[in-house]
């Protein structure tokens, strides 16, 4: 592939003993030398006793660097992943390295305008607007103790549950004062729908399977669980009046027709979002329909490798560790590396798109212009400037992003 280059660099024999020399000194005050304290034995005595090969890998670490800076620098090279890099020769006078360095593929993109994707009206229903506000309803529900009714759907009931299989007690299947709202689907099948009709401070035994998609050692298997029933609360909701609008923030509206309109103004301000949110991805699909590019395996792998430490901080913000994820969904890396390929294909064909769109364009800012906007996006995140920059590495990355952007624009306007 065109964007693939293997480069040699052998590295002059001054920098080679400088990197040696460096490694010597960390090395010296790591080891115990007869007759000296540690970082005080002679070069020459140290090597007599160790030998210069010790010195290799330290010192290699470093020259690495050293030979890929000079490696991009003579050949203005821009590479997209990480550089993989062999050794191919090495002895006390020299090293030499190979560098198989990545670069961004070659594009082409024969059209970006009239794709022929055609736009949503942001039109809203009776039905919409009054679901809408069931759920503003739901929202502001009072929640009130159930003193002599039965569990129903909807309902929150405190318990205490015990689960057992083959008779054992369930490791992570006990739980005391468990708020557990009925519908939420929170446990296995069967467990929330044998609660309804309950009453407090029934004890009810459960007779349940686990279903098919469960955890490796669990899926399949018969389980009981024992519930004692604390308290069932109910929600009851407010009904449409002035307080309703009040609480609501809505001190203009006096009607329940009034309350409609504004509920439609809101619906239809969200679903125009939302409407460009989709018209925009669909225009950078069509458009990637017609890309030609050969994506190198290593780029779509960074690519999923990015996507994977996304999905893993998302899981680390519900309190999930990756390794619990694929304990819990029965997956492993692989299974997920492969799940998240055409997705990452995706992303790296729309990015491409819209890169090419901001060359085509020419679209460019001048530094007082990115600096502007910087600051703007200081302002409004709260933060000095100088974080700003330390949080995106460089005035360049805040540039890029502006040049996207504007591309994004572009191809929006040349197919409304």
């Amino acid at each position: 592939m065109k964007n693939v280059h293997d480069i040699e660099i052998k590295l002059p024999k001054e920098e080679w003993t400088k990197c040696l020399d460096k490694a010597f000194k960390k090395q010296n005050k790591e080891v115990k030398i007869d007759g000296f304290r540690k970082g005080s034995a002679p070069k020459d005595v140290y090597l007599k006793k160790f030998g210069i090969e010790s010195l290799y890998s330290d010192a290699v670490n470093d020259a690495i660097n050293i030979a890929y800076k000079e490696v991009l620098s003579q050949n203005d090279l821009t590479p997209v992943v990480e550089p993989s890099v062999d050794v191919t020769a090495l002895s006390e006078d020299s090293v030499t390295f190979s560098f198989k360095i990545i670069t961004k593929p070659e594009v082409k993109l024969s059209s970006y305008e009239k794709l022929g994707v055609k736009k949503e009206k942001a039109n809203i229903s009776k039905e919409e607007i009054a679901h809408e506000i069931d759920h503003l309803r739901e929202d502001l529900a009072e929640i009130v103790v159930k003193e002599n009714g039965t569990v129903s759907e909807g309902d929150t009931v405190v318990i205490d549950f015990d689960g057992y299989v083959s008779g054992k007690a369930l490791e992570g299947g006990k739980g005391e004062n468990y708020p557990l709202e009925i519908g939420s689907h929170t446990f296995i099948p069967g467990f929330e729908e044998g609660l309804i009709g309950k009453k407090t401070d029934d004890e009810v035994t459960l007779e349940l399977k686990f279903p098919e998609n469960y955890v490796e050692d669990l899926k399949g298997k018969d389980v009981t669980f024992k519930v004692k029933i604390h308290e069932i609360k109910t929600k009851v909701l407010p009904d449409i009046n002035e307080d309703f609008y009040k609480d609501l923030g809505l001190e203009n509206v006096k009607t329940k027709e009034e309350l409609e309109k504004e509920v439609e103004k809101t619906l239809k301000e969200r679903k125009e979002h939302e409407i460009d949110d989709q018209f925009m991805e669909d225009l950078i699909s069509k458009a990637s329909s017609n890309l030609e590019v050969e994506i190198n395996p290593e780029i779509i792998d960074a690519e999923i490798h990015r996507m994977i430490e996304g999905f893993e901080r998302q899981l680390k913000m519900q309190g999930v560790e990756l390794e619990q994820y694929y304990q819990l969904t029965g997956t492993t890396h692989e299974d997920l590396h492969k799940q998240m390929e055409g997705e990452a294909i995706k992303n790296l064909k729309g990015r491409y798109v819209i890169e090419y769109i901001a060359e085509a364009e020419k679209v460019d800012f001048t530094e007082s212009e990115v600096e502007k906007k910087a600051k703007e996006m200081a302002e409004n995140y709260g933060i000095k400037y100088d974080e700003l920059i330390e949080a995106y590495g460089s005035l360049e990355v805040i540039k890029y992003d502006m040049r996207m952007h504007r591309a994004l624009e572009i191809l929006k306007e040349k197919n409304e």
